[in-house]
């Protein structure tokens, strides 16, 4: 069996310090996914976990779909183990779009994939782009799920961070719970420990 956080373990990815979130919350543990994927072996190995436990659910995927930057890799990887086509949206002036010539048909049926499913907030808006044109929705993925989210074949509740909706199954190889903190509020802070640096796509 696959052992997904020891993948996170023996790539570096799995970093422990003191980082500030896109949410705008401290943490003392920061997962780096692109770290993982930069091995295309163990990134086939990931996909084709995840694949398996989409298959299995018998769940029909014309396409998936990724938000940039972040979901790329780990969404282009889903889509090769699944057989089907990928494209991705882009952040243009704060806003999701398809660009690059990208087209989704009336009622293809996509699945929106990101590396981290953290509230499912950019995995959210790439839908609602899709859907705009056309797509139905039928499921989220993500290599790794944060725990505010309810994935399938987890015993965590969905926590009221949570954007992805509910109806839609969501579909993970693993929970990572870390702590969070309020800046306010943050003990890695309180104890002097060095600033918070902001690691990931929109950091560094």
């Amino acid at each position: 069996m696959l052992d997904v956080k020891q993948c996170y373990i023996n790539a570096n990815a799995l970093l422990k310090g003191h980082f500030l979130l896109s949410s705008g919350n401290h943490s003392d543990h920061y997962l780096q996914s692109a770290r993982v994927l930069e091995n295309p072996k163990i990134a086939e190995k990931l996909a084709n976990a995840l694949a398996k436990q989409i298959l299995e659910s018998h769940i029909e995927v014309d396409c998936v779909c990724s938000p940039a930057l972040g979901g790329i890799l780990a969404g282009y990887e889903l889509a090769r183990a699944l057989g089907v086509r990928f494209i991705f949206t882009e952040r243009v002036e704060g806003q999701m779009q398809l660009r690059r010539g990208f087209e989704v048909k009336q009622g293809e049926r996509v699945l929106v994939c990101e590396d981290i499913i953290t509230t499912g907030g950019s995995a959210l808006e790439s839908a609602q782009c899709v859907e705009f044109q056309g797509a139905k929705i039928v499921a989220f993925a993500g290599l790794a799920n944060r725990g505010f989210c309810k994935r399938v074949g987890s015993n965590l509740e969905r926590k009221k961070e949570a954007r992805l909706p509910e109806h839609i199954p969501l579909f993970a190889l693993e929970d990572f719970v870390f702590n969070m903190y309020k800046p306010s509020s943050c003990p890695l802070c309180q104890n002097g420990m060095q600033k918070a640096v902001k690691p990931g796509s929109r950091g560094n």
